[in-house]
């Protein structure tokens, strides 16, 4: 079972504008290392690489350039993976009404720009449904989340997965959650 959901519209100020193209065109470009693999404990930074790949060939196929890793966005994925599993929650803002925009504005990401534009999805799933390669499928199954991702405003992302769930899932702790802050700075 998986179940995305996105920070579509508010965090994410002009996000509008996803590009389409070819159904299909993904499965031309090169394959991703790990994009099956489920994540544990000891592998979660090729998970991670492995989605960002994902996303990136998405991108490709939809005529948009590739996003670049980027640690401070990275840094902010990894809060929010782990605040929704330790605090037990599962949305875009945080119990304490902390959304992606303001918890990226007080990283170095904003350092030299006039402001930055912010995009988060996030996603769960159990069993086989915790593969990069499924939790990006979902993504781009699901309107908000595909708007985001191809929303060519973005230029940087950061990935964080982590091997388990929020307990108010009540999945018994087993699976994966995931998050993504897409970034571009104004």
């Amino acid at each position: 079972m998986v179940a995305p959901l996105a920070c579509a519209g508010a965090c994410s100020a002009g996000a509008a504008g996803a590009s389409t193209g070819a159904a299909g065109a993904a499965s031309a470009a090169p394959a991703c290392a790990n994009a099956n693999l489920q994540p544990t404990a000891t592998n979660l930074g090729a998970v991670d690489t492995a989605t960002l790949c994902l996303v990136n060939r998405e991108r490709a196929a939809n005529g948009l350039r590739a996003l670049h890793a980027n640690r401070e966005l990275g840094s902010v994925a990894a809060t929010q993976v782990g605040s929704m599993v330790h605090r037990d929650y599962f949305a875009d803002v945080g119990p304490s009404g902390r959304t992606p925009l303001s918890l990226v504005a007080v990283t170095r990401y904003r350092a030299h720009a006039a402001g930055v534009e912010v995009g988060q999805n996030i996603a769960w799933g159990t069993g086989s449904y915790t593969t990069p390669a499924h939790i990006v499928q979902e993504w781009m199954a699901s309107p908000p989340h595909r708007k985001i991702m191809l929303s060519s405003e973005y230029r940087d992302a950061g990935v964080a997965s982590t091997s388990a769930v929020p307990a108010v899932l009540d999945t018994r702790g087993h699976g994966a959650t995931y998050v993504i802050e897409f970034g571009a700075r104004l």
